[in-house]
């Protein structure tokens, strides 16, 4: 399967460049996954879609603001940073701009939000093959703990405005984030409101939450042909006891698992994948790709975000759709969001989102 299959043409005016006026405020697509039928609905008539005995798993990992700037000491040349992964205190893995300025050595003094200077230099000490360079960071105890500070929200790159807003830090984030480590928003989790999430437990519906911090490789394109040779970056989860607990009675009885984002899916999926279909207690990495033909051992139902051209969650949205084919999937998916063109439906981070069943 070729990376050009899963190419479509969006006009631009349709990427979300601003969340919706409110949480629960965006439209919902919906697609029955058997028989093609598709539904344009409100996100607000999610409810209506849930089942008594459902099992709903959302994504709690919290984003950091990791998007810093800062100043070669020598030169006064310009550089954005965004933290990828901590090794130690003060030690990380980033991605910077521009990346050849960055060598061995270099230090950069790290500047505020408000654009004064700061105390915190950051070393460059040592590069990898993906060209990122690994920083350790002085004049600070654990800059980590200095983010909510320094740092702007890891927008990510097609939202084309200089900087994040004081919305972002609220609306960049899910009501239910927890564990702090994500570079980038577990996006299908924006829509949802404390209100909403009442209304749904109050339905009879159980929600659950596994942690998967989602890492830089969300932005990156598929650069190979091919796409089994895609490699993904792996990212660290856990899974506890309460959900795994949750999920497999609910598998017993055959009560339905609905995941609620590509990262929720893909937590789920690597432990269920390595233990007969069934979860247990999990905390590790994963680098799991999934795309055409796979399938599916606990997730029956996917609520997501509409997803870039040629992206690696495009290719596990083609997957879901029709489990096991090769082709039907992703020509499903093609002509839903093709639809949801004509529809004029808000793409990508802030945008709209889609519930597949």
């Amino acid at each position: 399967m070729r990376t050009a299959d899963f190419h479509f043409d969006l006009p631009p005016e349709l990427i979300a460049q601003q969340p919706a006026a409110r949480r629960d405020g965006s439209r919902l697509l919906v697609l029955d996954r058997k028989s093609g039928k598709i539904e344009h609905r409100q996100f607000s008539d999610l409810l209506e879609f849930l089942k008594s005995g459902d099992v709903l798993v959302l994504n709690n990992s919290r984003v950091i603001p990791a998007r810093l700037h800062g100043t070669n000491e020598k030169t006064g040349g310009k550089f954005e940073i965004l933290l990828l992964e901590e090794n130690a205190p003060n030690d990380w893995w980033t991605m910077m701009r521009p990346g050849k300025r960055a060598k061995i050595g270099t230090e950069i003094k790290i500047g505020k939000r408000n654009a004064e200077s700061g105390n915190m230099v950051a070393t460059v000490c040592e590069t990898n093959a993906e060209g990122h360079r690994r920083l350790k960071f002085s004049g600070t105890i654990n800059i980590f703990d200095a983010l909510e500070k320094i740092g702007e929200m890891p927008l990510p790159p097609y939202i084309e405005r200089a900087g994040d807003t004081a919305e972002d830090h609220e609306r960049y984030q899910t009501v239910y984030a927890q564990a702090a480590g994500s570079v980038a928003a577990p996006t299908a989790g924006l829509h949802f409101t404390p209100e909403m999430l009442a209304k749904i437990r109050a339905r009879g519906v159980k929600i659950c939450f596994v942690t998967l911090h989602v890492g830089a490789g969300t932005f990156l394109p598929v650069k190979v042909e091919n796409v089994a040779e895609h490699k993904m970056h792996a990212e660290r989860f856990e899974i506890g006891e309460e959900t795994v607990e949750a999920i497999n009675a609910a598998k017993k009885s055959s009560q339905r698992v609905i995941a609620v984002g590509t990262t929720a899916t893909r937590a789920l999926e690597s432990v269920a994948r390595e233990n007969a279909g069934n979860l247990n207690i999990y905390k590790g990495r994963t680098n799991i790709f999934i795309f055409p033909p796979a399938t599916f051992k606990v997730v029956d139902g996917l609520l997501t975000n509409f997803h870039l051209p040629e992206s690696t969650l495009l290719m596990l949205v083609s997957a879901f759709a029709a489990p096991g084919d090769k082709t039907s999937g992703r020509e499903l998916i093609r002509q839903t969001y093709a639809e949801a063109i004509r529809e004029k439906y808000r793409f990508f981070s802030y945008g709209d989102a889609m519930l597949i069943l």
